[in-house]
């Protein structure tokens, strides 16, 4: 049997999840080279799209209410295989689950990622994977703090309402109540982003501008969360404001690594890894891997990049499809990817790409096939 080739897209955001993008792709390379196996391995880095490609890997989706950005009670999952949990903030606290889109810089919490982890450790998982990104929040994990038994009271002794902003009026935390499993447990915090809590390059300035926040907002944001940080140092004993990755999904990096005792690996390794990537690239003959936009953010850790570097580890050629290419060949050859597909090379309006990303994703992989197969 001739050697396969292997699948492994990330989402086309907006357009496509990942298993819809591999799908679309087989069904292509099919049409033309009907003797040529593939195997499809949908991937993520970490953000929106995460669970998704775990439970494409073979993990069993578990689906619980939690509470959402904004306080209403959602329906979010999280992904298991044995006593390994993957979860992710955009899940339960991201962008896409806000209600009506509409944002909510302020006050939006990350406690329903807290609640997943909670269920996650109820269905005796010991090995937690947190992946982090498009999240609604810039409260620096204070929500999931709570949700996992923490306090957080004012000078009066009341408790915090939800959201960044409140964090200004914090006087004291409490991790006596926190659940004791944490302790027990290896929680791996999946994300690419290095930006620490604070700073000119921190979760508020960065990142907060992206969920609704002007710069009167980022200011309140960015002195909960120092005020928030110093909290949390005095009652650890641990100063991780300015760790890479604290800053990460509105500064739930910070919480995961400050308070739960989080470490930290590249979003897109981590998720490879749980996939079995690299068993999968054995008898591979190519690589197909792709992205939404192949662009200057593809090459600091997202997906196709990460997708690359392993495959070039095992020696077998990589080609990446896209909803649109900025990648030079420079840049592309830089990256151990051989050629890039564009879906605006068949439909130069954007507006039709997305609507008929499927159907133009599958055209574009025939291209492929007749090339390199």
């Amino acid at each position: 049997m001739p050697a396969h080739v292997l699948l492994a897209p990330d989402k086309f955001k907006g357009s496509l999840t990942a298993a819809q993008a591999a799908s679309a792709l087989a069904r292509g390379l099919a049409a033309v080279r009907p003797e040529v196996p593939v195997r499809c391995l949908p991937v993520a880095d970490g953000g929106d799209g995460t669970v998704d490609a775990a439970v494409a890997a073979g993990y069993q989706r578990i689906t619980r209410t939690v509470t959402g950005p904004t306080g209403e009670p959602i329906a979010a999952g999280f992904a298991v295989s044995g006593d390994t949990a993957v979860v992710e903030v955009a899940a339960a606290s991201g962008l896409s689950a806000l209600p009506g889109g509409r944002l909510a810089p302020l006050s939006a919490t990350s406690t329903g990622t807290g609640e997943l982890l909670r269920a996650a450790l109820d269905a005796g998982c010991r090995r937690l994977v947190l992946g982090v990104g498009g999240s609604a929040c810039t409260d620096g994990g204070a929500g999931l703090v709570r949700a996992l038994g923490g306090r957080l009271t004012d000078a009066t002794g009341a408790e915090l309402a939800p959201g960044g902003a409140a964090l200004r009026d914090l006087a004291e935390v409490d991790l006596s109540g926190l659940d004791p499993r944490l302790a027990e447990v290896d929680l791996v915090l999946a994300s690419d982003v290095d930006n620490p809590l604070l700073g000119e390059h921190g979760a508020a300035e960065v990142y907060a501008p992206q969920k609704g926040a002007g710069p009167a907002e980022v200011a309140i944001l960015a002195a909960g969360l120092s005020r928030w940080a110093s909290a949390v140092a005095a009652t650890t004993g641990r100063d991780l404001a300015g760790a890479p990755g604290a800053g990460a999904a509105g500064g739930i990096g910070f919480a995961a690594l400050a308070v739960l005792g989080a470490r930290r690996r590249p979003g897109i390794d981590m998720l490879l890894e749980l996939a079995g990537f690299a068993e999968a690239l054995r008898e591979a003959r190519l690589v197909v891997t792709g992205e939404g936009s192949l662009d200057e953010q593809t090459l600091r850790g997202k997906a196709p990049a990460g997708v690359a570097e392993a495959a070039r580890a095992a020696g077998v050629p990589v080609v990446a499809v896209a909803g649109r290419c900025l990648l030079d060949a420079d840049a592309l050859a830089a990256a151990d990817i051989r050629a890039a597909y564009a879906l605006t090379d068949l439909e130069p309006d954007p507006a039709r790409c997305m609507a008929e990303a499927d159907a133009l994703l599958e055209r574009l992989a025939g291209r492929l096939a007749r090339d390199w197969l």
